[in-house]
């Protein structure tokens, strides 16, 4: 991890981890290991109208990520309960949205992103290859919706 942009940098091994979707449905980063890609998806907070549409973008371009074979999660520091009652606010009908409230920001400080002062990430998006390896990692400007675009082409430019 050394590029200030850079989450974590491409080609490390993503640190793996298990949490908790808004439905109490664990999700574990290995589990996709040699089946698919996964997009990790950080948000500061749920609640705010800039991780609400990170969110539902995430959501809307769900297809499009299948097709890809890319299995897409948003995360943040917010308990299981406030991700529930998120994602049914949002309407989130395939999206998980998983729960790295304790150990408080654990899963972010495994990847570089965690804000210790706020309490909470940035906001990235790492993608994490068939072998677990880091291929794409970004940090983007806290008021700023991530372009999910940049992540679909690399995909496609890597098919």
């Amino acid at each position: 991890m050394s590029k200030e942009n850079n989450v974590i940098d491409v080609g490390e091994d993503a640190p793996d981890f298990t949490l908790n979707d808004q439905d109490s449905q664990e999700f574990t980063l290995s589990d996709y290991r040699e089946r698919t890609k996964v997009l990790l998806s950080f948000h500061p907070l749920a609640g705010t109208s800039v991780c609400a549409k990170q969110m539902v973008s995430l959501e809307n371009n769900m297809q499009k990520f299948q097709e890809l074979n890319v299995m897409i999660v948003g995360i943040s520091v917010d308990p299981v309960p406030a991700k529930k009652m998120w994602a049914e606010k949002l309407d989130l009908k395939e999206l998980r949205i998983l729960s790295d409230f304790w150990p408080h920001g654990e899963v972010a400080k495994k990847y570089g992103i965690f804000i210790e002062e706020k309490g909470f990430s940035k906001r990235a998006n790492v993608l994490v290859d068939e072998d677990q390896n880091i291929m794409f990692s970004k940090v983007y400007p806290i008021e700023k919706v991530p372009d999910f675009r940049e992540v679909i082409r690399l995909i496609e430019e890597e098919m």
